[in-house]
């Protein structure tokens, strides 16, 4: 999701704020530029929550612009971090910043959906989702889906720069018109993880800039 603006703007901001949901063309270019450089601090803030190991194999499910498959890459030895993502934009970007990794044999990113993942059953250590789970298609069917790939007692880690709250949503009004977009609650998010499968669930909230990070574990 592009930064917390008003979307009343003029047609060509629109535009370019659209392609947060699926990037396509050269706005889509622009607005990942944008986004691996505006969410940086809110995922340094994210990641500080839990550990990688130097062995993790590690799924970020959305991965935009690939700025975070670049960081975990940079944390592994003999683990692997794929990016999975529907925009054939965003995977021809991340795999361009992730050039070397991929060389190496410690990164891949793939074009997919989370809704039917092309992965066997419990082959990660990690699954992540910067700024993308507002846009799932099914979103307990989906975190099912994130449950079958992950092993026994794998983590799951969110982490979203809005949080529902009611009645101080009317900020975020244009956002959803415009990207078709749902904002999810703590409450909401733990339910919805624990009614898929998931448990030890941990919320962290950064009321200064409104972020939110989750995480759980498979059950």
């Amino acid at each position: 999701m592009e930064d917390k603006v008003n979307t009343g703007h003029n047609i060509e901001d629109k535009e370019l704020i659209k392609n947060a949901r699926k990037p396509v063309g050269e706005l889509g270019h622009q607005i990942l530029d944008r986004m691996n450089k505006s969410h940086e601090t809110m995922a340094q803030w994210g990641v500080s929550h839990f550990d990688i190991a130097e062995d993790d194999v590690i799924l970020d499910i959305g991965c935009g612009g690939g700025r975070n498959i670049e960081r975990f890459a940079a944390q592994i030895t003999t683990g692997k971090v794929i990016g999975i993502d529907y925009s054939e934009v965003s995977v021809e970007k991340s795999a361009d910043l992730n050039q070397k990794a991929i060389e190496e044999g410690k990164a891949e990113v793939i074009q997919g959906s989370v809704s039917d993942m092309p992965f066997d059953n419990e082959t990660f250590d990690i699954a992540t989702g910067f700024e993308t789970i507002y846009f799932w298609p099914d979103f307990i069917n989906d975190l099912k889906e994130v449950n079958r790939v992950l092993k026994k007692d794998g983590l799951v880690f969110f982490c979203n720069e809005a949080v529902y709250r009611e009645g101080e949503m009317e900020k975020y009004d244009g956002l959803v018109e415009l990207l078709d977009m749902k904002i999810y609650s703590e409450d909401v998010l733990k339910e919805s993880l624990e009614k898929t499968g998931f448990k030890d669930f941990k919320a962290y909230i950064d009321d200064e800039n409104d972020w939110i990070c989750v995480t759980a574990r498979k059950d």
